[in-house]
């Protein structure tokens, strides 16, 4: 057993900074890089992508990365593990070990995990007694059947353990947990039992604070964000992990950002709900029982944190197909900008109105004024510049379309001294809405594989 592991932040969505996990692999020692690529609405892109090209469907940073990381990890002999398989991890496994040949690396053992992805076994599900209800409003699946577009349970660290046990070098996922990412190594490393559930809620507690990437070493800081030092070159938050589910948060020396119980407190406090009953796949971890504690210049302990066995359930993650939606925007001047801007939102809606068109929603937003704060937005007088944006939601593509041509005549039909109209008329676009449901462990059945090139 080691005496520790130092697991890197590498991603934090998909689309941040894409030499992130290069530099964590360069910048210091790891032992493993974690790489969290999904979100809800990720896995219907990915869908979508796979469906055009069965060798899509992961994210497509992943081989151009690999072709700088890949020297360094056999090098270095660390360890990656992420979940930008999306919809399709074994076509990015084979596009890695494509990197790896042109390389000229050998002996690379690449893991999957599958077995999230059941969207083609709904109706099966439903016919055995499985509903897949709407976990918050309890509607049956059964009205968005013909809809959906992607379908993925939130498998726990398991598989991926089971991946690196097999020897993999690198572990490619689907729908694995942000926070199992991190607490696998742990488990592997330490020889940590599953339901010991203290020790998995340190180690789902920890993945929760790595999974953000940079929002935990001073990005996105609520606090005095003025004195983080060097955002632009900001160090991604390394946890550093003892077998007794102690671990110290830090980064890598010489980058900038900070890593400290205030900027640590608000990852922790990120997207949570009841931080007593904090489910995942592996357990239910306690946020209330974390204690941090100011260690060093960018160290900070996490201890004490409790769990709870886990539930019988997966979360699934769905995603359908609801109807069409389409922005438009023009800028209005000084003086009187913002009444200019209300003043051709009240025109576009009559003219919506008398052309008897449908709408599931209009929303408007006066960019510079309460696009961020709605109705809790000061009154600022004398405004130099507004943006009125507006969209619309309809299941009658027709409707949005209209809407889209109604935007430009305002130029020449409304208040004065507009501007700021460009790239044509706004055309439809598809609307995904995400659909939350529960399933049995029992009826999943969470694969891994590790093959070596």
């Amino acid at each position: 057993m080691k005496e520790k592991i130092r697991i890197a932040s590498g991603q934090g969505f998909w689309g941040d900074l894409v030499d992130a996990p290069y530099k964590q692999a360069t910048g210091g020692p790891v032992d493993y890089i974690m790489m969290d690529y999904l979100a809800e609405v990720t896995m219907s892109i990915l869908q979508k992508q796979k469906l055009k090209d069965p060798n899509l469907g992961y994210a497509r940073d992943i081989p151009p990365l690999m072709n700088r990381l890949l020297p360094v990890i056999k090098e270095k002999n660390i360890k990656v593990i992420t979940n930008g398989g999306g919809v399709n991890p074994f076509a990015c496994k084979d596009a890695i070990f494509e990197a790896a040949k042109k390389l000229g690396i050998k002996e690379l053992k690449i893991g999957v995990v599958y077995g999230d992805n059941i969207l083609d076994k709904i109706e099966d599900l439903i016919i055995n007694g499985i509903e897949l209800n709407n976990m918050e409003t309890g509607e049956s699946v059964k009205t968005i059947l013909s809809k959906i577009l992607s379908a993925n349970v939130y498998l726990g660290a398991a598989p991926v353990v089971e991946c690196l046990k097999q020897g993999a070098d690198i572990v490619i996922t689907g729908r694995v947990t942000d926070t199992g990412l991190t607490l696998a190594p742990m488990i592997y490393e330490f020889g940590w039992d599953m339901s010991n559930w203290d020790l998995m809620a340190a180690g789902t507690v920890v993945g929760h604070i790595l999974e953000c990437g940079g929002q935990a070493s001073g990005g996105n800081f609520l606090g005095d964000w003025k004195s983080i030092p060097d955002l632009a070159r900001i160090g991604f938050p390394i946890a550093e992990a003892y077998p007794d589910g102690t671990v110290v948060i830090t980064k890598h020396e010489n980058t900038g950002g900070r890593v400290s119980v205030e900027t640590v407190s608000e990852q922790l406090v990120y997207e949570i709900g009841n931080p007593k009953d904090y489910i995942t796949p592996d357990c239910i971890a306690d946020f209330t029982s974390i204690h941090l504690e100011d260690i060093g210049e960018n160290k900070v302990k996490v201890i004490g944190v409790k769990g709870l066995p886990a539930t019988e359930f997966y979360k699934v993650s769905m995603s359908y197909s609801d109807g069409y939606s389409a922005f438009g925007s023009l800028t209005y001047s000084w003086p009187e900008a913002l009444d200019k801007a209300k003043a051709a939102d009240e025109i576009l809606r009559t003219r919506l109105n008398d052309l008897g068109l449908k709408f599931d929603e209009i929303k408007t937003e006066f960019q510079g004024y309460n696009a961020c704060h709605g109705p809790l937005a000061k009154n600022i007088e004398d405004l130099n510049e507004v943006v009125l944006r507006i969209g619309v939601r309809s299941h009658d593509r027709k409707s949005v379309e209209r809407f889209g041509m109604e935007i430009a005549p305002l130029i020449l039909t409304g208040p004065p001294g507009v501007t700021g109209f460009a790239g044509g008329r706004p055309k439809p676009s598809d609307v995904v809405a995400y659909w939350p449901a529960l399933i049995p462990k029992s009826a999943v059945k969470a694969e891994s594989l590790v093959e070596e090139l």
